[in-house]
């Protein structure tokens, strides 16, 4: 069974109010009711970009040298010896540069999502259940962009995002909501898992971060719990109904994707390499030589793997993809299970 925001998360949306149903609430309901659930709940509980975040409030104003902007050890990169023989403000100049990056990429990777799902939508017959759900999460995910874009103009860096390769596929990646909505859906969870990953990780550790960022997070954090949650609702429901020659595509495919879109999520691009003078061994042993960058490269998708497992995604033949893309290892008991309790 799948949660939207299990109890044990709530505290990280701390300030942005009840954001959808438990695990247990959902778990006695059917297909058709979970979906409407979360419906509801996103017109109970949802964010305006420009109303919920107080943009003009000097405390968010984001100064350049400002300490708080030095990464976290929560970002592989911050802990990094390399980073941390920087001088401070080289620390605060590359902190900054990355986080703008990561907004960046996260707006790209939802615009194409955004698109996808208007894709999918557009094919769905009158009373589909899935319908009133994915335009409410296309609504959001219009928000975050708005709210990424908002906090990389005012950061000052000029960042690219993803990868050339990424920014050219992009306009065709939204075909395949239609062709193969069942595929699609688990591309989403491929770049949505790895950041609220990461971000859920910055939360919890409690560092000392910038409050705007730190309030971009909660709600994207919040919002994204939702989306997660209809991606595996749907995969869970869709996956009986796939016939023996896709679920075997699938199966294989699946492993690929995941790894190719955290890539872009979490490894910077050359461009980015390049403004931050990251040297490339550090870049090599970061992503994803070192065994601490590999064990959080398989904690990202413990998720994923459970889905897998449930909906028969694991066989022979994909589970040596799995480790071939070395995001292989224990599935989680649950979604949203912390990493070391799934250890």
């Amino acid at each position: 069974m799948t949660a939207v925001l299990p109890d044990h998360d709530r505290q990280l949306a701390e300030a942005t109010g009840p954001v959808g149903p438990t695990e247990r609430e959902l778990a006695r309901l059917s297909y058709e009711d979970r979906l409407r659930t979360l419906s509801e709940a996103s017109v109970e509980q949802h964010f305006d970009a420009f109303l919920d975040i107080d943009w003009d409030n000097p405390d968010f104003a984001i100064d350049p040298t400002d300490e708080r902007w030095i990464l976290p050890e929560a970002d592989v990169l911050g802990r990094h010896a390399w980073y941390k023989s920087l001088p401070t403000s080289e620390k605060i100049r590359i902190g900054l540069y990355r986080q703008a990056n990561v907004t960046k990429v996260g707006l790209q990777f939802e615009q194409v999502l955004i698109a996808g799902i208007m894709n999918y939508a557009l094919k769905l017959p009158n009373g589909s259940p899935e319908f009133r759900y994915s335009t409410h999460e296309a609504t959001e995910e219009c928000h975050h962009t708005q709210m990424f874009q908002e906090f990389v103009n005012r950061s000052g860096q000029d960042v690219g995002g993803g990868s050339a390769l990424f920014r050219a596929l992009a306009p065709l990646l939204p075909l395949a909501a239609s062709l193969a909505p069942v595929g699609f859906f688990w591309g989403v969870l491929a770049g949505e898992e790895p950041i609220d990953h990461v971000q859920k990780s910055v939360l919890r550790a409690g560092d000392d971060m910038h409050p705007l960022l730190q309030r971009i997070m909660q709600i994207h954090v919040a919002e994204e719990a939702r989306h997660i949650g209809f991606a595996h609702q749907f995969i869970e429901h869709s996956s009986p109904k796939l016939r023996r020659h896709e679920r075997a595509v699938l199966s294989v495919a699946v492993p690929v994707v995941l790894r190719w879109l955290c890539d872009e999520i979490l490894v910077p691009s050359k461009k980015a390499q390049r403004d931050m003078g990251i040297p490339k061994h550090v870049v090599k042993d970061l992503y994803w030589d070192r065994e601490e960058s590999r064990k959080m490269l398989r904690d990202l998708f413990g998720d994923v793997r459970m889905l897998a497992e449930e909906t028969g995604m694991m066989n022979r033949v994909s589970r040596r993809v799995w480790k071939a893309m070395k995001i292989d290892g224990r599935s989680s008991r649950y979604r949203s299970e912390v990493a070391s309790a799934a250890a």
